[in-house]
């Protein structure tokens, strides 16, 4: 195996599932899941969603966690070492889909993360709460080139805290982000709960339908939403997991990171659908919901003018945590493949996301393109990554490094959940990704 960069360890427990949970929480928790409770059942819709991510917590990232730690590399090196394991050649290769999907994740969300950085800047000089929400969504989308500064923008700051390293910049950045994005929202959660017609949003979200359980697509949709939510995609949780230190429970840390990452999707359920449901507006998921419906929202309410600040700038919080994941597991790849140094890395996967986004930065051709990576190229490495940690390197290697740093045995079921039902569900993602619509995450 090629030489493992040294880049450092979390210094704390605390540092890394706060870390992890940055990584987790994105776009997909703030606009997807709320709209999703609604549509598919409403409180029923969290049995099968609470099920799945407690499987996925507990034998998936856990796994994934575990991998990186015990390969102590990214994606590439450690589906290497899984099939050097077993004699075998390749493991470099497959390492690569995975982290190819970090990457095309990373060139899309820039872009998105961009449109949040100049709407966060319209809502402090007034711009966003004087202009039509769809005028400005297009002035914004609607042609090649159209953000470059504030696409720039988020680009050069996750690329300046990755420059600090694990520590001094991934946990030190988390440390400050995760919090303050947790109590961001619930000031606007607490603000929208005393507007005027918010029970209906409440209602939406939290008065179970339990035909919508007899509704096989309620289970594949909270499957998917789960899967996707917890960040299982073979790449950026293993880059984590490299980084952790030998005394922390893996385990713990997982379920830890699991917990807070649905919390985090419900507080932002109870901040937007509500504000939505007040002002009698639809409740559609994607884009539209956070850069059309909820302006016009700030537009009506009180104060909106800070409450829109205070959003935009919480879910930056979410989408640069998010986005030093990704680029992360593509700079630590640039590190231990090509000898480069940290900076000089982190700088090219930076320039590498920048160039190829500002060919996308059209709002058509950038759906296209994460279209192309979440329905395709995620779901893909993922499941590799499913196989390659409990199948190919195998669930006796896995479950010793699990126990590293813990005590309590892990329970009996744990190697037959990981092995046959993760590994299934993991496949069905797939299966269901290629099948259904728009994909399932």
């Amino acid at each position: 195996m090629n030489q493992k960069p040294n880049n450092g360890t979390f210094t704390s427990k605390i540092g890394f599932v706060l870390a992890a949970v940055g990584s987790a929480v994105g776009m997909g928790n703030i606009w997807m899941f709320p709209y999703r409770i609604g549509q598919y059942g409403g409180a029923a819709f969290l049995i099968p969603y609470l099920l799945f991510v407690a499987l996925f917590g507990y034998v998936g990232l856990s796994g994934e966690f575990a991998f990186g730690r015990l390969t102590g590399t990214g994606p590439i090196g450690s589906y290497e070492y899984a099939m050097k394991s077993r004699g075998k050649r390749g493991g470099s290769v497959l390492g690569a889909i995975p982290l190819f999907g970090s990457l095309g994740i990373a060139i899309g969300y820039a872009i998105i993360v961009g449109w949040v950085v100049r709407s966060a800047a319209g809502a402090l000089t007034g711009a966003l709460m004087d202009t039509e929400p769809e005028l400005f969504f297009s002035q914004m989308s609607d042609h090649h080139l159209s953000s470059v500064p504030w696409h720039l923008i988020v680009v050069l700051i996750t690329v300046f805290v990755l420059i600090g390293g694990v520590a001094g910049g991934i946990e030190k950045i988390n440390k400050v982000m995760m919090p303050a994005f947790f109590i961001l929202f619930v000031i606007i959660a607490v603000r929208v709960l005393f507007l005027p017609g918010a029970m209906e949003g409440y209602k939406y979200l939290l008065v179970p339908h339990w035909a919508a359980l007899l509704n096989p697509k309620t289970w594949i949709m909270a499957m998917g939403q789960a899967f996707f939510s917890l960040s299982v995609t073979g790449s950026g949780m293993i880059i984590y997991g490299s980084y952790l230190s030998k005394k922390e429970d893996v385990v713990h840390s997982s379920v830890m990171t699991a917990v807070l990452d649905t919390c985090a999707a419900m507080l932002a359920g109870f901040a937007i659908i509500p504000a939505v449901f007040a002002f009698g507006l639809d409740p559609q998921a994607g884009p539209k919901l956070l850069f059309i419906t909820l302006p016009r929202v700030f537009q009506q309410m009180p104060a909106g003018r800070v409450f829109a600040f205070l959003f935009f700038i919480s879910v930056l919080f979410a989408g640069i945590t998010s986005l030093a994941n990704m680029l992360e597991a593509v700079s630590e790849a640039a590190q231990s493949r090509l000898k480069l140094n940290r900076k000089l890395a982190v700088v090219l996967a930076g320039a590498a996301t920048l160039a190829a986004g500002l060919f996308i930065e059209y709002e058509p051709l950038m759906g296209q393109w994460m279209d192309i990576i979440t329905i395709y190229v995620v779901p893909i490495g993922a499941v590799l990554g499913a196989i390659m940690i409990y199948w190919v390197l195998g669930v006796p290697a896995i479950k010793k490094e699990l126990m590293v740093g813990r005590t309590k045995p892990l329970g009996r079921g744990f190697g037959f959940l990981a092995k046959y039902v993760y590994v299934l569900l993991a496949g069905i993602v797939v299966i269901c990704s290629f099948l259904i619509p728009g994909g399932i995450g």
